[in-house]
């Protein structure tokens, strides 16, 4: 059996994927982490922890681990930038000002393509915020020199890069590494009392649902004099593919995620359409602002997702769906959840005002099976397989075609650069006009 085969074949049953997820949802954490399985052993005064990727989501999660134990400590940050990294720093430094959780010198901070590699080596613990792109080389890294890992969705940006993750996953597995994968509503109470209800039969089986992310977009950040065009996308990361996956994979995944845990699997296909309407301008790059996709499961579902990057329109984050019973409706913000049956009455109602900040728990729980040498907690798989699906419905928005599970997965498709340099080329580069490649439905080619 090849490579590629096995990974074909893993894609896990509902009853694997049950399970899986009944260990995050019954926070068990039982057996110990053998002696030696990383940097950090328990018993150890500190564990030491790198940023790689100092923008405001990598300095919002290092935030999260200096407060999810007192025992953690910075010791090492890297980004392709200087001014990003400084920017971080200070941040940081402003939020825990006794010098006793913040211990990275000049010596420590490292810049440029290839500074991940010294700040990993100097860890325990490595947070990987960069733009998703690097990912699956960043958690190679991390992983090959046994490192516990939190990263951020998604964890790749092409097919390549999912397959290169599943693969690090087995290993991660094998040396009892923990890694959390921020797809956050996985630890938040309304998103795991909802799932709990689900597996008990209380409002019956899922046949079909909605997931939304619609808002305005995002920040642009503008060429400026000087700039490769390395540089340029680098800074202007969300709106090249190779960097970010378009919005579909970098935002949306969230609501798509919920629909595959709820449902217990993942599409065996999808269709549907997208475009750019409103943000065409040379500054929003290759991405569409729009997306309109039809998963299909084995199980029967259609579950219909909608992301949209349009200013004035009707914004709406959250997921809904219809089950044999009755109806669910959920979402993220405000850690509101509520299970009606047909008839109109009240199965399950959350409103959770006071419940935990879920990006706050998914570092608690990090750091508290690390040290405490529980066992270890692994999201790649689903974290993976999630990514897995939203590039598979940006492949049927970019080319129009009905796209199967399998296929997609299998693609040698790259879209990553051949080097990584800032004299070198991306991908994608602008026309005379300073314009790039638009994907054209009927016409372009995604596997």
């Amino acid at each position: 059996m090849t490579k590629n085969s096995e990974l074909l074949n893993s894609n896990p049953s509902r009853r694997k994927f049950v399970k899986n997820s009944a260990v995050v949802v019954g926070g068990i954490l039982a057996s110990q982490l053998p002696v030696g399985a990383s940097a950090y052993v328990k018993g150890d005064d500190t564990i030491k922890v790198a940023l790689i990727g100092c923008g405001g989501r990598g300095t919002g999660a290092t935030g999260q681990a200096l407060t999810a134990d007192p025992s953690v400590q910075l010791v090492a940050m890297a980004d392709a930038f200087r001014d990003r990294l400084d920017d971080s720093y200070d941040n940081l430094i402003k939020k825990f000002p006794d010098g006793n959780r913040i211990k990275v010198s000049e010596k420590t901070k490292f810049t440029g393509f290839d500074a991940y590699k010294k700040a990993i080596d100097k860890a325990d613990v490595v947070i990987l915020t960069t733009p998703p792109g690097f990912r699956p080389i960043h958690f190679e890294y991390a992983v090959n020199a046994g490192k516990h890992v939190f990263m951020e969705k998604p964890v790749a940006t092409d097919a390549g890069g999912v397959r290169k993750v599943l693969e690090m996953a087995k290993v991660a597995k094998q040396k009892n590494l923990n890694v959390v994968v921020g797809l956050q509503r996985r630890y938040q109470n309304n998103y795991l009392e909802t799932y709990k209800k689900i597996q008990e039969g209380a409002i019956g089986d899922i046949v079909s649902g909605q997931v939304y992310w619609n808002s305005a977009g995002v920040w642009v950040r503008p060429r400026e004099a000087g700039q490769t065009e390395m540089e340029y996308q680098m800074r202007n990361w969300y709106y090249f593919n190779w960097l970010c996956g378009d919005h579909i994979l970098e935002q949306h995944i969230h609501n798509i995620d919920v629909a595959n845990w709820f449902i217990g699997s993942y599409p065996v296909s999808a269709q549907g359409f997208g475009g750019r309407e409103v943000r065409t301008g040379i500054d929003h790059g290759e991405i569409f602002d729009h997306h309109a996709i039809e998963f299909t499961y084995a199980g029967g579902q259609v579950v219909a997702s909608q992301c949209r990057h349009q200013p004035g329109c009707d914004s709406r984050v959250r997921e809904q769906f219809q089950t044999t019973t009755g109806r669910i409706e959920i979402q993220g913000g405000g850690n509101k959840a509520k299970l009606t049956d047909w008839d109109g009455n009240t199965v399950y109602n959350h409103r959770g005002l006071e419940d935990p900040n879920p990006y706050q728990v998914e570092h608690d729980r990090l750091f508290a099976s690390i040290k405490n040498g529980d066992t270890p907690i692994n999201n790649v798989e689903y974290g993976a397989y999630t990514t897995m699906t939203a590039i598979l419905g940006r492949n049927a928005s970019y080319s129009g075609q009905v796209v199967n599970w399998d296929e997609a997965l299998a693609s040698t498709k790259s879209i990553m650069p051949e080097r990584y340099a800032w004299d070198a080329n991306p991908p994608s580069m602008p026309d005379a006009d300073g314009r790039y490649p638009i994907p054209v439905p009927g016409v372009t080619k995604v596997i």
